[in-house]
């Protein structure tokens, strides 16, 4: 037994740094060793952070360490297990299930808005990434559920709950406790440092907030940042979005928007800090997209689905066409995955010409494409003309590109952008560096680097203090903003004390991008202070 104790996102890196995972090699074989089961936490979410991401570590098991694998070494006929609560065991299997196949019949396609015709092909993709079989969860994991009786594992290894999250292991005369419990104000680190960058609000930009995949130990997973006329947009939200976008000086308050390509946890595991803003959050993705992600996020939560889109300003996003958001355009293309997925292109008109950035997430290889295509195609399949289709909008030329390039049967190959003529491609989702072949077709980006398609030549920052300073103070008169805009910007570096404690200040701080901590250490109080809020009014106000 080997029991991965609590589950948030980016367990699996974690454990990599650590050691816990490590190559190994079995009758000329190589894979992964690694935790068997999993103890789920009994609260799902623990201050703001999911606690219970069960989905690529189960991946790692029957993939990686080959738990799954036919004629594979360590396939022994043991199948991961889930410990925990019943209702967390259960929500952990349907979340699961979704992030394994998104939506899972033609039927709860076409509920989402697709033709008969479009949701017969997307089940033809669909059936033959999972190898004509679409499995329930049971099948291929094992659960317990633990309550306050003791019950064996396996092995002669005893399980227990002695509390809320917290729970009694023993073997023969050892005994462990595990307490999941997060204290107040604590945040599940990062696997990675990211440092601290201040970016600044272009026109129309792209800032790399990602490069790596579900298994890179130092990066962040592939994502961007889209700036539009100073205000900020995220493609995609993957584990430790807060940690990336405080390391950028952006404050979950600031964000506009959230374009989504598809329900993979490196890709989705990020919704709930997005949920915490003091604003509803505008989310962007095709209906079938927004159906498998609310699907799974409904799992996930143990909410109502109907319930999910009341966290968001939902807007749809029409497939093969341009749709206008306040002069940015965006364009989404459904791509084959094994869950409904759109590749997006982004743009805005500048000077008699369209200006455009396309974002390749999780694509699939040409080779893999051919493959899939039937000697003998059935009406709406994944024939040889939607191949080309696909083929066409991926090497499409563009400004700025971003793909795809993790390899395997769920991911693209460089090589296919052989000969693309795009101005400027970037490779990105796979754990190792570019080899001098993939140096030849596209570049590497650093966290943090930014693409500007259009700088900026107004003044973003006081627009956005006068939209803050209006939505305070909704009953001041314009002149007043006027005088307030005409005080000096300020920049502070990060850790650095704005105000002391018992300290009388001078200035009261309108807060316009990044975040700030309140902290009492006396009375174990901590809050944060994003983008829109104020620093010093109650002491600047009263005086003490």
């Amino acid at each position: 037994m080997s029991i991965l104790c609590g589950c948030p996102e980016d367990a699996v890196k974690h454990l990599m740094q650590r050691g816990f995972i490590e190559t190994t090699e079995k009758d000329g074989v190589q894979f992964e060793t690694g935790p068997n089961a999993i103890l789920l936490s009994d609260l799902p979410i623990q201050n703001g952070a999911f606690c219970n991401l069960s989905e690529f570590p189960v991946l790692q098991m029957l993939y990686r360490q080959g738990m799954l694998l036919p004629n594979h070494p360590n396939n022994t006929g043991m199948r991961p297990l889930l410990l925990g609560s019943e209702g967390q065991v259960k929500a952990q299997m349907q979340y699961i299930y979704r992030g394994n196949y998104g939506l899972i019949s033609k039927a709860e396609i076409m509920a989402a808005g697709m033709s008969a015709e479009s949701a017969e092909l997307i089940m033809d993709m669909k059936s033959k990434f999972a190898f004509g079989n679409i499995r329930a969860t049971e099948e291929l994991l094992d659960s317990h559920i633990v309550d306050a009786a003791p019950r064996e594992i396996r092995n002669g290894v005893m399980i227990c709950r002695i509390g809320t999250n917290i729970f009694e292991f023993t073997y023969e005369d050892e005994i462990i406790i595990v307490d999941l419990n997060l204290p107040q104000g604590q945040k599940y680190r990062s696997p990675y440092p990211l440092g601290f960058q201040n970016i600044s609000r272009e026109y129309f930009a792209v800032i790399h907030s990602g490069q790596g995949d579900g298994w890179d130990v130092n990066r962040p997973s592939m994502s961007s940042i889209l700036v539009y006329q100073g205000k900020i947009y995220l493609i995609d939200a993957g584990p430790n979005v807060e940690y990336s976008l405080t390391a950028l000086g952006i404050g979950i308050n600031e964000i506009e928007g959230i374009f989504h390509t598809h329900c993979h946890d490196d890709h989705f595991s990020g919704l709930t800090t997005l949920m915490r803003a003091d604003h509803r959050i505008k989310y962007f993705a095709t209906p079938v997209v927004r159906a498998s992600v609310f699907k799974k996020l409904a799992a996930l939560m143990s909410k109502d689905e109907s319930l999910i889109s009341s966290y968001f300003d939902v807007f749809d996003l029409d497939f093969d066409t341009w749709n206008d958001i306040e002069g940015l355009e965006v364009r989404p293309f459904l791509s084959p995955h094994p869950v409904e997925t759109s590749v997006l292109s982004f743009r805005t008109f500048w000077e008699g010409r369209y200006l455009t950035y396309s974002h390749l997430a999780d694509i699939a290889s040409f080779k893999v494409m051919r493959d899939m295509i039937d000697a003998v195609p059935a009406e709406n399949s994944f024939d040889q003309s939607r191949f080309e289709a696909v083929r066409q909008e991926y090497l499409a030329k563009v400004d700025l590109k971003k793909i795809d390039v993790g390899g395997g049967m769920i991911h693209g190959a460089a090589e296919d952008f052989l000969e693309d003529t795009s101005d400027k491609i970037i490779l990105s989702h796979q754990s190792e560096a570019l080899t001098s072949s993939q140096k030849e077709i596209g570049s590497s980006a650093p966290f943090g680097m930014a693409d500007v398609l259009i700088a900026d030549q107004s003044d973003n920052m006081r627009r956005i203090a006068f939209e803050f300073l209006r939505a305070n103070f909704p009953d001041i008169e314009k002149h007043h903003f006027r005088t307030m805009l005409n005080n000096q910007i300020v920049e502070f570096m990060p850790g650095t004390i704005i105000l002391k404690k018992r300290q009388v200040n001078d200035d009261i701080f309108l807060i316009l991008t990044g975040n700030v901590e309140q902290i009492n250490s006396e009375e174990s109080y901590y809050n944060a202070i994003s983008a829109g809020g104020m620093v010093g009014e109650y002491s600047g106000i009263h005086g003490f």
